[in-house]
């Protein structure tokens, strides 16, 4: 009994992070470039108390042992990587990858963080930059006379002056991908930054050797379903419920138990 109340525990805990991952899921459905995670589980430690296989007799042996498990436990978060929905905007500097890659910007130390929302703008000086001001990397800067800008399929950046009708190209986008994006760190803002698990960014140029390619005037939309994570929450719920309720029921058992000799 002690067990099944350690391990009904086990399983509310669990859940209640379940439920934690589902609600930031849920607050961030409106946010640009957004990727949802998923709760995964696994089942604790077994007391064995007879081993399968063992021999009963010389000549026969046991099919089945006997073997209680401990629960369960949240093993992983895992962040879903699929494609959202595009919104058309309009806006030259609205960004969006169609396939795989993440835009690369510079964070006030140096370091590079990596991001799939193509919300950018540009500072005082030029400078294409996310909405917390981090720079696109390779760095970018739009002419103070510049009367259009341009952005191709592969990246590349042009622009229009004043007095003239050709475009000239002024830098280029690239990309970067990663062996296990799975694996990246969020550190908030939209941004991630690689870590051992991710592997090292793969660099390269949009529509080429496996990379998206860049849409000029459209966001990509978070790829939160909200139906999928209101049936989640109540699955997570009802487990939540059903793990009290052998709570519960295992201290009922235990209460009798201990009022046998009364």
């Amino acid at each position: 009994m002690l067990r099944s109340l350690f391990s009904a525990a086990s399983g509310m805990q669990a859940q209640a992070l379940n439920i934690d991952v589902i609600s930031h899921n849920l607050a961030n459905v409106n946010t640009v470039g957004f990727k949802k995670s998923r709760t995964e589980f696994e089942d604790l430690l077994y007391n064995t108390v007879r081993e399968p296989g063992a021999k009963s007799t010389i000549n026969t042996e046991i099919p089945t042992g006997i073997q209680v498990g401990l629960g369960s436990r949240v093993i992983g978060i895992n962040k879903i990587f699929s494609q959202g929905n595009f919104k058309h905007t309009g806006n030259p500097l609205d960004l969006v990858i169609e396939g795989d890659g993440f835009f690369q910007v510079t964070l006030p130390d140096g370091s590079i963080a990596y991001t799939r929302s193509g919300s950018f703008s540009k500072d005082s000086t030029g400078r294409v930059v996310t909405p917390e001001g981090y720079p696109l990397e390779p760095p970018l800067n739009i002419p103070a006379d510049a009367i259009s800008v341009t952005i191709g399929n592969d990246g590349t950046v042009s622009v229009i002056s004043p007095g003239s009708t050709t475009a000239t190209q002024i830098g280029s986008i690239q990309l970067a991908k990663f062996i296990n994006p799975a694996g990246l760190k969020s550190i908030g803002k939209n941004l991630f930054i690689q870590t051992t698990s991710s592997g090292d960014p793969i660099l390269g140029t949009p529509g080429l050797d496996g990379f998206g390619t860049i849409a000029q005037g459209f966001q990509e939309l978070s790829n939160v379903d909200i139906v999928e994570e209101l049936v989640e929450m109540i699955i997570a719920q009802r487990a939540y419920e059903t793990n009290a309720r052998s709570v519960r029921t295992a201290d009922e058992m235990l209460n009798r138990a201990i009022n046998l000799g009364r």
